[in-house]
């Protein structure tokens, strides 16, 4: 393998070392930060010399003292490389360093953003019970539906469907797809103009709050609820009003005369998991109406019911073009595509489509034409079927769980989807009962990041897509001695 020679690699200004333990240096703190692969050939002794202004022998020097030191090997005819020990070493210093110990202020002020970030820890996976929002069971993914669809979509004569830039249009075949297989579940009708593919739904809701933050007004977002809708609007500039949530789902009569647009998660309410009455649904078109605004639906986990028939959408519900509605593909595919999309009237997808690309272009053309092909084979409808079967083990596991050790906390009534949500008394914090099942390999959401103003630490929320039916009820019993402990 050909050696690149890393440009980053420079000797100090200033130095009271020689030149040969000069470039030791730099090499070794580059070895040691692990900025060189591996597996290729460091520079040759000519190139180095060339880039550090030293001679090839201070070089060859340099380099046969870090062997010395077993920091590198040599290879005949292949040059030097960094020692396999020495780059294990690297990699465990790596996850054991803080970023804290080499950081560097940046030199330019800047006002912090205010958003609420994901705290998740990175290494979520190696906990036993990672009771934790939006992650899916890795081992539920159609893996050789998708590699089919990909194979077809690589072939040379699909190549013209990816390859050009699309700004301007979506793919044909997945819009289609979306209409025939997606949206008409769901009740909707769109035409093609009506329709546009986003980075999932965060994508979509900050496109959205972009275009409305120009109007006067504010947005209604459901407290608690989705803080990737309150970052996204929050981005925007919209200003937002809290809307109280009952066992109904939102409540219409709560929404100001001065909200413009009000958003919410009728199918399955995001975080409490309540699901929106039919009577709620037209009361909250009638004000819609009434109050002159616009709602937008995010239909989150409609497809994940498990004692009950789906309830009809908004969108389908809506005779007056007020609703408009933001579908993903991260539940029941997998979040890593993500691929959502915007239903709405035509002159709010036009300007949609332009804000799209101001952003990023168009979501990668690939992907969309795999999804595409993922839906017209009918994987997509063989692993709805198949998620919607472990799924429904899983929840009325979970269920019996909580019934059986968690039954001193409130839980709200749910019909489905993927997690649960639990409320404490008055002088319960989840705060603390968080950082205690950490140290005992449980991760759960606090439910204090879900309110507007993160007033709340009562709730925590549950979510088990991820955890398997044979571990849920040892999580969920050391759950319940945590809480003991704090009542």
């Amino acid at each position: 393998m050909a050696s690149i020679s890393p440009k980053f690699l420079r000797l100090p200004e200033q130095s009271n070392l020689s030149l040969r333990d000069q470039v030791c240096e730099v090499i070794s703190a580059a070895i040691t930060s692990g900025s060189l692969a591996s597996d290729r050939p460091l520079p040759s002794c000519r190139k180095l010399a060339d880039q550090l202004k030293v001679s090839r022998n201070t070089a060859f020097a340099a380099y046969n003292r870090l062997i010395d030191l077993n920091l590198l090997i040599s290879r005949d005819r292949s040059g030097y490389f960094v020692s396999p020990e020495t780059a294990i070493f690297s990699d465990l210093h790596k996850s054991s360093s803080k970023d804290e110990n080499n950081y560097n202020k940046c030199p330019v002020k800047f006002q912090p953003n205010n958003l609420m970030p994901i705290v998740n820890p990175l290494d979520w996976q190696d906990y036993p019970y990672p009771f934790i929002y939006n992650q899916i069971d890795p081992n539920l993914f159609p893996v050789d539906g998708w590699r089919e669809c990909a194979r077809q979509v690589l072939g040379r004569k699909q190549l013209s469907n990816w390859t050009n830039d699309a700004v301007e249009s979506d793919s044909p075949q997945l819009v289609q797809q979306l209409r025939q297989r997606l949206l008409n579940t769901r009740g909707i009708y769109a035409d093609e103009n009506e329709i546009l593919v986003t980075l999932g739904s965060q994508n979509a809701l900050f496109i959205l709050g972009s275009i409305f933050s120009r109007q006067p007004g504010s947005v209604g977002i459901e407290d608690p609820g989705f803080f990737g809708a309150r970052n996204a609007f929050r981005m925007a500039g919209l200003d937002m009003i809290g809307l109280p949530i009952d066992e109904q789902g939102l409540v219409p009569k709560a929404i100001t005369k001065n909200c413009n647009l009000v958003f919410t998660t009728p199918s399955h309410q995001f975080p409490t998991m309540v699901t929106m009455s039919e009577q709620r649904r037209k009361d909250l078109l009638f004000e819609a109406i009434n109050k002159n605004f616009i709602i937008i639906e995010d239909d989150y986990e409609a497809e994940m019911n498990y004692v009950t028939q789906t309830s009809p959408s908004l969108r389908s519900m809506d005779t007056s073009n007020r609703v408009i509605y933001v579908g993903s593909l991260s539940k029941t595919i997998s979040p890593g595509i993500r691929l959502g999309f915007i239903v709405a009237h035509r002159d709010i997808i036009q300007e949609a489509r332009i804000l799209r690309g101001v952003m990023m272009r168009h979501p990668p053309t690939i992907v969309q034409e795999i999804v595409a092909r993922f839906l017209q084979l009918g994987h997509y409808d063989a692993h709805l079927r198949s998620i919607e079967r472990r799924y429904t083990d899983r929840w009325h596991a979970m269920a019996n769980a909580i019934s059986k050790h968690l039954g001193m906390l409130n839980q709200t009534t749910t019909v489905g989807g993927t997690s649960f949500w639990l409320t404490g008394p008055n002088n319960f914090d989840t705060c603390i009962l968080k950082e205690s099942l950490k140290k005992r390999g449980v991760l759960i959401d606090r439910g204090q990041d879900y309110y507007l103003k993160e007033n709340d630490k009562r709730s925590f929320r549950l979510g088990f897509a991820y955890v398997p039916v044979s571990k849920m009820e040892a999580g969920v019993r050391i759950i319940s001695e945590e809480v003991k402990k704090i009542l």
